[in-house]
């Protein structure tokens, strides 16, 4: 057997790899922080599906009590409260889907 040289010499521990890394573990750090969920104890999710349902049960409520004292006031005895009642679940779908267009601050 010959008492060559290997074609692939070991290498060193390289200063530049060392950096290299550091840079990463840091990277991957942040990165971590950054995508850790931000709300702790009760779930987001939870306290927008609870808004959601305050805002339609509030507007179906508001506009039958609208309507029923519209009823009361004038004699119009169904028709103000069917149109209340619309209303109202008109206005709780259009608040509905203003929270759910809008970003809030959990998400950022």
């Amino acid at each position: 057997m010959s008492e060559e040289k290997p074609a692939r010499e070991t290498i060193a521990e390289d200063a530049r790899i060392d950096a290299l890394e550091e840079r990463l573990k840091a990277a991957r750090e942040r990165e971590d922080e950054r995508n850790r969920p931000k709300v702790q104890g009760v779930d987001a999710n939870y306290r927008s599906g609870n808004a959601v349902l305050a805002v339609l049960i509030g507007g179906i409520l508001g506009g039958s009590v609208i309507g029923y004292a519209f009823d009361a006031l004038v004699g119009t005895t169904p028709w103000g409260l069917l149109v209340g009642l619309f209303l109202g679940i008109a206005a709780a779908f259009r608040n509905i889907i203003r929270a759910a267009n809008t970003r809030s601050d959990d998400q950022e």
